[in-house]
C-alpha cells in the first residue's frame, strides 16, 4: 500500500470511531452522560473530555511540535464537576476538528518524518498508530458504558446476535465470494 492509500485509510479508522462514539452517545440521556460505573467512577462525559484534550493535544502543530503540549492538563480532562453536555461536546468537537485538519494535510512524504510525543520520537506512522491505538480503546469503553445506560433500549453498532449468516449472504450477493475467485 502507498502512502496516499495508507493515510485514506487511516483518516477512513478514524472516522469510523467517531461515528461509533456518536452512535453509541446517541442512545444515552444527557444526565447519563455523567452518571459512573463501580469504584474508578469514569463516565462517558469524562471520556469524552478526555479524547478531546487527547486529540487537541497531539494533533495540535502535529509536525512542528511535541504531542503533549504544555497547555495540556491531562489529570482534569476526568473531571466533569461544572461541566455540562454542551461544554463537553465543544472540547469533544475541537478535538476531532484539529485531528482531522491535520490528518487531512498530511502528505505520504511526511509518513516517515520524526516527531516526538512526550519527548519520545515517533515517526508519523507510529504515532498515528499510537494514537488510534489509544483512540480505540477509549472508543470502547464509550461503547461499553453507553450500552449499559441505554438497557434493553440498546441498538446495536454491528451485527445484531443471531443475523450474521443473513448478513455475510447479504455481503456475498453484493461482493460475490472473494474466497473463489482467489482461488481461481
Amino acid at each position: 500500500m502507498d502512502g496516499q492509500a495508507w493515510l485514506v485509510e487511516a483518516i477512513q479508522e478514524y472516522g469510523k470511531r467517531k461515528e461509533q462514539c456518536e452512535r453509541a452517545l446517541a442512545q444515552v440521556s444527557d444526565e447519563q452522560l455523567f452518571e459512573t460505573v463501580g469504584r474508578i467512577h469514569m463516565s462517558l462525559a469524562a471520556q469524552m473530555k478526555h479524547l478531546g484534550g487527547n486529540h487537541r493535544s497531539r494533533w495540535r502543530d502535529f509536525l512542528s511540535s511535541d504531542g503533549e503540549k504544555s497547555d495540556r492538563h491531562r489529570d482534569s480532562e476526568f473531571v466533569v464537576d461544572g461541566e455540562t453536555p454542551a461544554s463537553i461536546r465543544a472540547i469533544w468537537d475541537e478535538g476531532w476538528r484539529i485531528t482531522f485538519e491535520e490528518l487531512e494535510a498530511l502528505k505520504p512524504q511526511d509518513l516517515e518524518k520524526r516527531i516526538t510525543i512526550r519527548g519520545e520520537p515517533h515517526t508519523v506512522i507510529q504515532a498515528i498508530q499510537r494514537n488510534m491505538t489509544h483512540l480505540a480503546y477509549h472508543a470502547g469503553q464509550i461503547v461499553q458504558l453507553a450500552r449499559h445506560f441505554a438497557g434493553d433500549e440498546w441498538q446495536t453498532l454491528s451485527i445484531p446476535p443471531g443475523e450474521s449468516e443473513a448478513y455475510n449472504a447479504k455481503m456475498r450477493e453484493k461482493w460475490g465470494d472473494w474466497e473463489k475467485r482467489d482461488s481461481g
